[in-house]
């Protein structure tokens, strides 16, 4: 069961790596070289094309960090039960993992805003119309937004290290 387990968290690891790392690059690498007037005739239908690919791969990534985190905490004991009676959410492990676990569902929430609403609604208009104000506005939103997770995602991160590590 252990070797379970420490699969489990490799993967639940990876899957962060993944996602994490792939906000990285979009912040700090793609995005910056399509904003190039090089790029302007194609910069909308590839950033589209990309963020398509990057939610694919994204929505598999929040998959897999829940079925593994889910088998984690049954492997340290948690149960179901333990939710709803205060037991998972007591001492310093259960104060990161509620914290850890309320960054979680924001990143969801806005992920999910970012990626079937915002972010098609700001390519979109890059393609169509890429000097128009509105097209600068949604883009600056769908920004913020992939901006706001990468930042809840570095937290995430933070509470994981406190959960295992302890606080200061």
């Amino acid at each position: 069961m252990k070797a379970l387990y420490l699969i489990s968290v490799w993967l639940h690891i990876l899957a962060a790596m993944l996602w994490l790392g792939g906000m990285l690059y979009l912040v700090f690498v793609l995005v910056p070289v399509l904003r190039r007037k090089t790029y302007g005739g194609i910069a909308g239908r590839f950033l589209h094309e990309m963020g398509v690919q990057f939610r694919n791969v994204g929505w598999f990534c929040f998959a897999l960090l829940l079925a593994s985190g889910t088998f984690n905490l049954a492997y340290r004991g948690f149960g179901w039960a333990d939710i709803w009676n205060g037991r998972l959410w007591q001492g310093p492990f259960g104060r990161a993992f509620a914290i850890k676990m309320m960054l979680f569902t924001i990143i969801l929430i806005a992920s999910a805003v970012h990626d079937f609403w915002l972010g098609p609604k700001a390519t979109e208009a890059m393609r169509q119309a890429p000097n128009a104000p509105e097209t600068a506005r949604l883009r600056r939103q769908a920004g913020l937004f992939g901006r706001l997770n990468l930042l809840l995602g570095l937290l995430v991160i933070f509470m994981a290290v406190m959960m295992v590590r302890g606080w200061f």
